[in-house]
């Protein structure tokens, strides 16, 4: 389908819930598309059916939780590694500054990860950067029921990783955001982000 320049297209889809109560499901959605004479692709994830239950007490790696969405620039938002082409678990260990992590989301900015917390989790901590020296550029920002709570400088592949701590007392919905800094081959990583949570 051709969408001139300066308008859009909707689509539309009959989608039917999960018939047990509490099951969830995701559902993608991915468009590949040119643009300037070059292809790219876009992918969506959605939960069909109920909410996923709030993380359980204690400490939890957020790549081990079910996502209430993840929207990424290119390819899926991928579990434990860094995003590599357009196909889900493609990617490489994360690393960042050289050293390789076990746990956390890749991403390619713009992207967008929601976890719903439930009102019981009190802190986020991460680290934060570009997969392996990436040449792209971009922003990190955690964001709690719509409310920015830290954004990073625009890093790029030679800035240092940053440390996020921040607190999510009471909050339901968590966003980990990666903005675009106006480059390509943004692929920034969340590695060893953990939600300290329990009964609030």
């Amino acid at each position: 389908m051709r969408v001139p320049g300066g308008t859009s297209a909707i689509f539309t889809w009959d989608v039917t819930a999960p018939a047990t109560p509490g099951q969830v499901n995701p559902l993608t959605a991915t468009v590949q598309f040119v643009q300037g004479g070059r292809w790219q692709t876009v992918a969506d994830e959605r939960i069909v059916g109920a909410t996923p239950v709030p993380p359980p007490a204690g400490t939890n790696q957020v790549s081990d939780l079910t996502f209430l969405s993840a929207t990424n620039g290119w390819g899926p938002v991928e579990r434990d590694q860094s995003v590599g082409g357009t196909a889900p678990n493609d990617g490489t260990p994360l690393k960042l500054g050289g050293t390789v992590y076990a746990k956390g989301p890749g991403t390619n900015s713009p992207s967008d990860v929601q976890i719903y917390l439930g009102g019981q989790c009190s802190k986020f901590t991460a680290t934060v950067g570009f997969d392996n020296g990436d040449p792209g550029t971009a922003t990190f920002s955690v964001l709690l029921d719509g409310k920015v709570l830290t954004t990073t400088p625009v890093l790029n592949g030679k800035s240092a990783s940053v440390a996020i701590d921040v607190p999510v007392t009471g909050g339901q919905i968590l966003d980990l955001s990666v903005g675009d800094g106006g480059n390509g081959n943004d692929h920034g990583d969340w590695v060893n982000p953990i939600l300290t949570c329990g009964s609030n």
